[in-house]
């Protein structure tokens, strides 16, 4: 049985399987794994003729199957998993094992924000090894659906199939422009006339923050132009040298609002994006350790949930 459960799955070929998914190449992913684009292909076709299926779509960027996504899924599990034994009888591991790794999907904000202290404390506390994939908070559940990550930082509170979920806590926004920005296109105030001409700032095509606030505040659709600056420092230095208005985690623009650096449009009209923490069902010490820290940071940093 164990020849054949060996047999059944090839992990150097599932390995490319999951780096093409992962860097979003053939091209990539044969660098990070020290092979030929060609021989990435020939390792995939090989593995769908096994399993019968396709797994992945070959699309600009590549596609997860459902059947790829399930594969890689599999392969991140059992990475943690023999990365724990290896750890506890070293002798297994071999001379080329190193430290175990967890692949961790996570929005930009947070990132910037508040998470890392807690990334630290487990590093330092455990050894291992994170990899984080930063993505909009909306879409991070999308990679650990797919088998890319082991845990994600989300906003869907309802757990994915084989997963679990912990409510962490509202990352609280706050609406901002420099002062200087302020007096050039609000001088009559923050009316909906003027929010309409006012250049916006924007993350990237996913971030809907700004839409989100006009609507909840004006009831109003974004229709302003807007800067794109996919950077979480370069946000907040575009904000501050008056390219436009947005949304601020206020954990990072706090201090700039209190020095006067930068004016909220309107005081105390926050917008609060609950987040949750989600990670598969392994049992696996690492991933608790890393849950304890993460939520452990979110109470001292996170606005409560009601």
């Amino acid at each position: 049985m164990d020849e054949v459960w060996l047999k059944m799955f090839d992990y150097p070929h599932l390995a490319a399987l999951a780096a093409v998914l992962r860097e979003g190449s053939f091209e990539r992913a044969a660098r990070g794994l020290g092979i030929t684009p060609s021989a990435v292909s020939q390792r995939i076709r090989a593995l769908e003729e096994r399993v019968g299926a396709t797994l992945v779509v070959r699309s600009q960027p590549p596609v997860a199957t459902e059947a790829g996504a399930r594969l890689c899924a599999h392969l991140e599990r059992v990475r943690l998993l023999e990365g724990e034994v290896a750890a506890d009888l070293p002798g297994l591991g071999g001379p080329e094992a190193g430290p175990v790794t967890l692949n961790v999907a996570v929005n930009a904000d947070s990132l910037g924000s508040w998470f890392l202290p807690a990334v630290a404390r487990f590093a330092e506390a455990t050894g291992a090894l994170v990899h984080l994939t930063r993505e909009d908070e909306e879409h991070t559940a999308r990679r650990l659906r797919r088998g890319e990550v082991l845990a994600a930082l989300t906003t869907e509170p309802i757990p994915l199939p084989g997963c679990r979920t912990r409510p962490l806590g509202a990352l609280r926004y706050a609406a901002c422009a420099s002062p200087a920005f302020l007096r050039r296109h609000f001088a009559q105030g923050v009316t909906p006339q003027a929010l309409a001409r006012a250049p916006v700032l924007q993350f990237d095509a996913n971030d809907g923050l700004q839409a989100r606030w006009l609507r909840q505040q004006f009831d109003l659709p974004l229709t302003a132009p807007a800067h794109r600056v996919p950077s979480t420092q370069g946000f907040l230095d575009a904000c501050q040298a008056g390219l436009g208005w947005a949304l601020q985690p206020l954990p990072l623009a706090a201090g700039m609002i209190e020095s006067g650096a930068l004016v909220e449009l309107l005081r105390g009209r926050y917008l609060d994006v609950p987040l949750h923490w989600q990670h598969v069902r392994l049992g696996s010490p690492l991933l608790e350790r890393l849950t304890k820290e993460v939520v452990a940071e979110a109470r001292t940093r996170l606005i409560a949930l009601r």
